[in-house]
């Protein structure tokens, strides 16, 4: 098939697509107006109900707790289809190393501020995980943040920094513990008795860290998750580009 041919049948389906969205928001509210008592009931009953000051982070961990469990093992699947599209196999002839050069350690001053900025990157990242319930933020964003702390390395240094801190076995043993934990503290209450993924732990103060029962312990879970999901990919993308292979899956 040539590229022209190939394009052809690209520009088709998206021609297709563009069509179907701008039709569909023909049907979109008007500006300001909002079609969802759903939504406000849930705005107002979840602080009640669920002693979490932040309503996004109740209805992501636990109101719709189900759809976000399959949002997350989507980011595992994913992590874990990268992965294997890099890994080595066995009698596979190993790329010439050296397929970009990897670049010398930055200057001192660099070097001297990465320090503080890694600190407060990991400082930042663990307030936006433990306070999700709180405050905006969780699991999602802070296994983000947390994953550029070893990246402000990388680039400041070069890979064999970031090997020295990063271990890309341990990282896939300690992303699966997280997805697992998420399913795990789903799975505990039909032990109880309840339906799967009730809040069952006591919900504590409104306000406290350690309110809004299992909520505050998915957001952990999530975000360790997603933390190591992205080292994952990042190592065995510099792996690989660098070094012309992969690490083993």
């Amino acid at each position: 098939m040539t590229d022209r041919t190939r394009a052809r049948w690209v520009f088709l389906p998206l021609l297709i697509f563009g069509g179907l969205y701008a039709f569909s928001s023909l049907n979109m509210p008007a500006w300001g107006e909002y079609r969802g008592p759903y939504g406000d009931a849930i705005a107002h009953l979840a602080v009640y109900e669920r002693h979490a000051t932040d309503v996004v982070n109740a209805i992501n961990y636990d109101y719709r707790a189900f759809d976000t469990l399959g949002e997350e093992f989507i980011l595992f699947t994913a992590v874990l289809g990268v992965t294997m599209l890099l890994r080595r196999e066995e009698g596979t002839p190993v790329k010439p190393v050296g397929k970009v050069v990897d670049a010398p350690r930055l200057s001192a001053a660099v070097r001297l501020t990465t320090f503080p900025a890694v600190l407060l990157t990991v400082i930042f990242g663990m307030y936006i995980g433990l306070h999700g319930q709180l405050t905006p933020g969780g699991g999602f964003q802070a296994g983000v943040i947390l994953a550029t702390a070893p990246l402000l390395i990388y680039l400041s240094e070069n890979t064999k920094a970031l090997r020295r801190i990063t271990s890309h076995p341990v990282s896939e043993v300690i992303e699966a513990i997280g997805a697992g934990g998420y399913a795990v503290i789903g799975l505990a209450p039909l032990v109880m008795g309840a339906p799967l993924l009730t809040n069952v732990l006591p919900l504590g103060v409104t306000g406290d860290v350690f309110s809004s029962g299992t909520i505050a312990l998915i957001s952990v879970s999530v975000g360790v998750e997603v933390t190591c999901s992205f080292l994952v990919v990042t190592c065995a993308y510099l792996e690989e580009i660098i070094t012309g292979q992969a690490p083993e899956a």
